[in-house]
């Protein structure tokens, strides 16, 4: 008895833990911060769960507020957890802002942003 008292109380703490998390931002490409000498064609965001795409969103906005066209937000493939986002035309030299809204497997919200540079 006791010891199924305690695989129980131990399951409850796993499923506990999980519950309580939500997607974070791991790291992106452009990486955060970074200024790079070419146009990027995709943006690439590593979360720390997997995302369901028809629930999130990815906007990136140049230095003076204009919007940046994309593509269609999709999951990688290979890892559920990074969400690609293509840009359908070349970037400008200057300061991207790229904004992020998104949904988790397990239904939670986080959102956050960063910014990089396209430079010389």
């Amino acid at each position: 008895m006791r010891i199924s008292f305690m695989l129980a109380a131990a399951i409850a703490a796993i499923f506990a833990g999980h519950a309580e998390a939500h997607a974070r931002l791991l790291h992106a490409s452009p990486k955060v911060g970074a200024t790079v000498t070419w146009s990027p064609t995709e943006l690439r965001l590593w979360f720390s769960e997997t995302i369901q795409p028809s629930l999130s969103r990815i906007t990136l906005v140049s230095g003076d507020g204009r919007p940046v066209r994309t593509g269609r937000l999709a999951l990688d493939p290979k890892d559920k957890r990074v969400v690609v986002l293509p840009l359908l035309s070349a970037l400008a030299t200057g300061t991207y802002r790229v904004s992020w809204e998104t949904t988790s497997e397990d239904t939670h919200n986080t959102d956050g942003d960063f910014v990089f540079k396209v430079g010389p």
